[in-house]
C-alpha cells in the first residue's frame, strides 16, 4: 500500500480552448474536474493500476467535501482531517498544442491543533504502508520545518518516505534523510543555487543533494527525460511521445509508477519514465491506467549524455 500525504489539496478545473486572448470571453470546447494536488495526483496513478492507497489530506467546506467523493468514486481511500478553511479550487486552460496556463490558489490556512492532526492521521496508518509519498507544497500556518518532521516520525517508524517539494521544505526535510526526493529541473537548480545547463550538471547536482541527506534522487528533467541518483550510480531515462496534450500531474504519474515498481533501481525508473510519458498524452491532470503504458517506448541507461543542452520548460 502507497499512502500519501497532501497538505495542500485541491479540486482542479481543467478548460481546454482553441486559443487564449486576455480580455475576450471564451468557450471551452472541453472541461473536467478531478482531484488534485501532488500527493493525490500519486494515490489517483496508484489506483488507476489496480494498487491500493490512501491518501491524507486536509479537507474543508463544501469543496473538500466534493474532493472526498471524487477520490471515493476513484476507489481511494481518502482519510481526511477536517479544517475549519475551505479547500481550494485551482484552474487550468490547456490549448491544442500542449500549453497549458494554470491559476492555482492559495488554499486554506491551517491552524496548530489541524497541522497536528494531518501528522496523527499519517502515524495511525503507517504501520500498512510499503511507502509514504509526502508531496505538495505546505499551506499557510505550516513552517518549511513540517515535512522534515513528518520524515522524522515515519523513520522512526520503520516507514519509507518520498519526498516531492521545494524551496525551505525540501532544504529543511533533507536532513532528515528522505528515502527519494523527486525534483523537476527548476526545482533541483533552485535546490543547489545555480542553473543547470546540460544533463551532466543536474547529474551533478542531484549528487550535491545525496550529500545533504538524500538517499535518492528521482529528478524529472521534462522533455529530456529523467534522472535516478543513488547510492549505486546515476541512470537516465527516455521515452518517445507522439503528442503532448497536457503535463498537468505528469510527475506525479512519474512519482508513482517508481514507488509501484519497488522504488529504487533502472526498472522503477523505466517505470517512472512510462507513467510520465503516458500522462503527458492524456487530458486535463487524468492519470494513466496499465492500458496507456508503452514500455517499449522507454529506454534506460548509466550511459548518461553529460553534454545534452537542457530544453526550456514548455
Amino acid at each position: 500500500m502507497i499512502l500519501t500525504v497532501t497538505p495542500n489539496p485541491s479540486l482542479d478545473r481543467t478548460y481546454e480552448i482553441p486559443a487564449l486572448e486576455r480580455g475576450a470571453v471564451l468557450r471551452a470546447t472541453a472541461d473536467r474536474v478531478d482531484p488534485g494536488g501532488k500527493g493525490v495526483n500519486v494515490s489517483r496513478a496508484v489506483a488507476a493500476a489496480g494498487q491500493r492507497t490512501v491518501a491524507v489530506l486536509p479537507l474543508g467546506g463544501p469543496e473538500g467535501a466534493l474532493l472526498a467523493r471524487l477520490l471515493e468514486e476513484l476507489g481511494i481511500e481518502a482519510a481526511g482531517v477536517p479544517v475549519a478553511g475551505s479547500t481550494r479550487v485551482n484552474i487550468s486552460v490547456a490549448e491544442p498544442d500542449g500549453t497549458l496556463t494554470k491559476l492555482n490558489a492559495s488554499g486554506p490556512e491551517l491552524s496548530d491543533a489541524e497541522a497536528e492532526a494531518v501528522l496523527e492521521a499519517v502515524r495511525t496508518r503507517v504501520e500498512s504502508a510499503d511507502w509514504i509519498a509526502c508531496c505538495g507544497s505546505l499551506p499557510r500556518g505550516l513552517a518549511p520545518e513540517w515535512y522534515a518532521e513528518l520524515v522524522a516520525r515515519a523513520h522512526r517508524a520503520g516507514a519509507r518516505i518520498a519526498l516531492d517539494t521545494s524551496g525551505p521544505s525540501l532544504t529543511a526535510a533533507l536532513r532528515e534523510r528522505p528515502d527519494v526526493v523527486k525534483p523537476n529541473a527548476e526545482e533541483l537548480a533552485q535546490a543547489v543555487g545555480r542553473p543547470l545547463a546540460t544533463v551532466g550538471e543536474a547529474v551533478k547536482a542531484a549528487e550535491e543533494l545525496r550529500g545533504l541527506g538524500a538517499r535518492a534522487v528521482l529528478a524529472s528533467l521534462g522533455a529530456d527525460g529523467q534522472l535516478l541518483v543513488d547510492e549505486t550510480g546515476a541512470y537516465f531515462g527516455t521515452a518517445q511521445v507522439t503528442a503532448v496534450r497536457s503535463n498537468v500531474g505528469a510527475g506525479d504519474a512519474s512519482l508513482a509508477g517508481f514507488l509501484a515498481a519497488g522504488g529504487s533501481g533502472p526498472a522503477a525508473l523505466a517505470s517512472a519514465v512510462a507513467h510520465g510519458a503516458a500522462a503527458v498524452q492524456l487530458p486535463g491532470s487524468a492519470m494513466p491506467t496499465p492500458a496507456d503504458l508503452d514500455p517499449s517506448a522507454v529506454v534506460t541507461t548509466s550511459d548518461i549524455p553529460l553534454d545534452r543542452v537542457l530544453k526550456e520548460p514548455a
